[in-house]
């Protein structure tokens, strides 16, 4: 992951609810999985691990937000231990193409998620965080974007 998309995914959490959450987790278990695969073409297997390792980490965030009292909740459990077997065995037996069909079924998933969270108008778990504002300035092409501070005090006092 490049440190273009982790500032991305950071501003993205800051502002999202929790359905948006889900869909910021699978995005980011995708781009490992595409690291991985990257990193296997490469022959550098202790990234390859490294990044599995990394999108197991994002379905284990997954399992730990689903709400057991919910029947699609444990369907959902069911999926996301596959997930994790899957990936596991693709790093131990070093088979890549183990990942093809777990990323294919988390980008379905996210598709659905995605169109619930068109829905969902729930507040943004976070408080107190920064809003950012981009937009064209007057430099030829550029992107600017600017941290609007609205109050000095983000929850922490001294």
């Amino acid at each position: 992951m490049t440190s273009a998309q982790k500032q991305n995914f950071t501003y993205r959490i800051t502002q999202a609810n929790k359905t948006g959450l889900v869909v910021i987790l699978y995005d980011m278990a995708l781009v490992y999985m595409e690291d991985a695969k990257k990193a296997f073409a490469e022959e550098n297997m202790t990234s390859y691990k490294n990044a599995l390792d990394k999108a197991k980490g994002c379905i284990e965030e997954l399992l730990h937000s689903l709400h057991p009292q919910y029947e699609l909740a444990l369907h959902l459990q069911q999926l996301y231990y596959f997930y994790k077997r899957q990936l596991s065995t693709a790093a131990i037996r070093q088979q890549v193409e183990l990942i093809d069909p777990i990323y294919d079924m988390i980008s379905q998933l996210k598709e659905s998620f995605e169109k619930i969270m068109e829905i969902d108008t729930s507040e943004s778990l976070m408080e107190n965080s920064q809003v950012v504002y981009a937009g064209l300035t007057y430099g030829k092409g550029s992107l600017n974007e600017n941290l609007a501070t609205g109050s000095s005090n983000r929850g922490f006092l001294v």
